[in-house]
């Protein structure tokens, strides 16, 4: 969810019919966090940079709570994903929400696919003639 654009999540809520009853424990807002990264993917850590993350915790009317984090500064696309996240969590979730999520899921793959295949298009093999010792 913290991939799909508001829009997407707006459509996968929609499903379950009313905007679910639910208070807002912590209001959607954003922050920085300290992105790492390691030297060779295994390496030593160093600080890569920071990053804008927008959070929201809400609690449904039922007791589940709802926790979304994105990078960004969407609100709305947080406070829309931690409604889902608290559905999702009830003992039966709506079979027609858990089938949204799952095209989700499928169309981020897809996409990711996309431009894997087309980095791996652009790829030049490099390679070494040697030439003889004389």
């Amino acid at each position: 969810m913290a991939r799909a654009s508001s829009a997407e999540l707006s459509e996968a809520l929609a499903l379950q019919g009313a905007m679910p009853q639910h208070e807002i424990l912590k209001r959607a807002e954003a922050g920085t966090v300290m992105i790492e990264g390691r030297a060779g993917g295994s390496g030593t850590r160093f600080n890569l940079g920071e990053a804008t993350v927008t959070r929201c915790v809400v609690r449904l009317a039922d007791g589940n709570i709802g926790v979304a984090y994105a990078l960004g500064t969407d609100r709305r696309k947080v406070h829309l994903a931690a409604l889902l996240d608290g559905i999702l969590q009830a003992t039966r979730p709506n079979e027609r929400i858990l089938a949204a999520i799952d095209m989700l899921a499928t169309r981020q793959l897809a996409a990711r696919v996309e431009v894997s295949r087309k980095a791996a298009a652009t790829k030049v093999e490099f390679f070494t003639l040697v030439r003889g010792d004389g």
